[in-house]
């Protein structure tokens, strides 16, 4: 009898293959990076077939680790970078452009023409999304208006569009399929139907050919070829949504953070879509196999451990990213200075395009230390604000947030976001939620994992941060770093 299930994490910066036994334990994993591409300001893409090629090296690598057979294998999970857009011809297989990277913002034009009619919010009751440039339609609409011949391909029904999730899938099992929570990060998804929405192609000029077509989180696909031969492909889970499956939020009001390249925070809305005043997204949280569908409030920052990376790579401040807190503990505080990470404009709860960043408050007194100080706190901050909006949205105040991700062994980060929420703060003893989540649903499609109540005992918590700054400080600091915020606005 299979033992374990595999996890392919497709995410921004690498591709790991993680293998879990029945308890939710981590038996193997193998990750390797590829290339971030920047061709203008602004512009971010990756090499469909590097991914390919690396998502191929890291599960064989997970299955040398481990010394296991595919047949040991029960079932396989797929997680993704959400809203990353890919073309590929059907007969050859081959992209036609670089997949264009959810951060990217070449679409603003179209988003802003889009928006003439109705306004950012012309789509949100259809789709629970703004109109930003984060999203995967405009960059599909991009691709066939730039690409020399594209649309007319497209209008053949010789291309397909996947986010990174049906790319994987395609390339493993020749299924052209999304999921639920994918679909709904493309803004062509209608909430309720959970289909694609006739109306809002024929804006953006997209074909319903090229697109996959939308099944639930946990079924079976198809089978893997390749390394994982015969093994089902069966759990499908964008990043977030598998990181709040994965942190075993299963009723409403449950929520997670998860401290990645950017930083998402989701809850648990149960099986109605909450329409957000407060500038967050409504999204698909999961569905289980024929089971009703659940939904989410997301708050969605862009930028948070890619702003250690940059301090890392286009600063050189550190040699490596985990060298970031022993920079910010060589001094007391932020020496006065906010660090608002507008790289690629401000998502929740702003939505602001024409942002940029900024770093405020600089002094000669300034160093190096403080600089990685604030850096930290930005993606606190930022958090901060993605959680007003949820309870003013939900009306539920959080009593306690569940985090997960890269960051969260950073433990003056892991403080300090403790004390600016006034919560306690806990991280599993499995960090490695988003993989676990897509291992989660893929085992409950073949029975590998009977039900909900099984997933739940896996979850142990690993350590606990209480806040402990006084209010006056608390208030004084939130209230500066929302004067930086508006330092950001109107740059472009």
């Amino acid at each position: 009898m299979p033992n374990y299930v595999a996890a392919i994490d497709q995410g921004t910066t690498s591709t790991r293959c993680i293998l879990f036994d029945h308890a939710g334990g981590i038996v193997a994993l193998a990750q390797k990076e590829h290339q971030q591409i920047y061709p203008k300001p602004g512009w971010v893409e990756h090499d469909p077939l590097e991914v390919w090629e690396r998502t191929q090296s890291v599960i064989r690598g997970a299955l040398d680790q481990a010394g296991v057979e595919a047949a040991q294998v029960a079932a396989v999970g797929v997680t993704n970078q959400r809203e990353t857009t890919v073309v590929w011809e059907r007969a050859s297989g081959r992209p036609i452009y670089n997949a264009i990277v959810w951060q990217d913002t070449r679409t603003d034009a179209i988003c802003a023409d889009l928006a003439k009619d109705g306004g950012q919010d012309r789509f949100r009751l259809t789709t629970g999304l703004p109109l930003a440039t984060y999203f995967s339609g405009p960059k599909i609409k991009w691709i066939l208006d730039h690409v020399p011949g594209a649309r007319e391909q497209a209008t053949r029904g010789d291309l397909l569009f996947g986010n990174m999730d049906t790319w994987v899938i395609w390339n493993l099992t020749g299924a052209h399929v999304t999921d639920v929570t994918n679909a709904s990060r493309t803004l062509l998804m209608d909430l309720n139907t959970l289909d694609w929405d006739d109306e809002i192609l024929n804006l953006l000029g997209i074909p319903r050919a090229m697109l996959p077509q939308i099944r639930s989180s946990s079924e079976v696909y198809g089978n893997a070829r390749g390394a994982l031969g015969g093994a089902p492909v069966c759990g499908d889970l964008g990043d977030q949504q598998a990181a709040l499956f994965g942190q075993t939020c299963y009723s409403p009001g449950e929520a997670k953070n998860t401290y990645g390249t950017g930083c998402f925070m989701l809850l648990n809305t149960g099986h109605r879509p909450v329409p957000s005043k407060s500038g967050l997204l409504t999204t698909l949280g999961y569905k289980i196999g024929d089971q009703p569908a659940v939904y989410a409030l997301e708050g969605s920052i862009a930028i948070a451990g890619a702003l250690v990376q940059w301090l890392r790579d286009n600063l050189g401040l550190i040699e490596k990213s985990s060298d970031v807190e022993a920079l910010a503990r060589s001094v007391e505080d932020n020496g006065g200075i906010y660090f608002v990470p507008a790289f690629s404009g401000l998502f929740a709860p702003y939505w602001r395009s024409d942002a940029r960043g900024v770093i405020v408050g600089m002094t000669r007194y300034v160093n190096k230390g403080h600089i990685a100080r604030a850096a930290l706190e930005a993606t606190a901050f930022q958090t901060r604000e993605v959680l007003d909006a949820m309870e003013a949205d939900s009306g539920v105040r959080l009593t306690a947030l569940k985090v997960d991700g890269g960051m969260v062994f950073n433990e003056l980060l892991m403080q300090f976001q403790a004390d600016l929420l006034d919560v306690p703060v806990i991280r599993p003893k499995v960090a490695e939620t988003t993989a676990l989540g897509a291992a989660y649903a893929a085992g409950l499609a073949v029975g590998f994992w009977k039900n909900f109540d099984e997933l739940r005992a896996n979850w142990g918590r690993d350590k606990e941060w209480q806040p402990r700054m006084d209010a006056e400080t608390r208030n004084a600091m939130y209230a500066h770093w929302k004067k930086a915020v508006t330092r950001t606005f109107d740059w472009i």
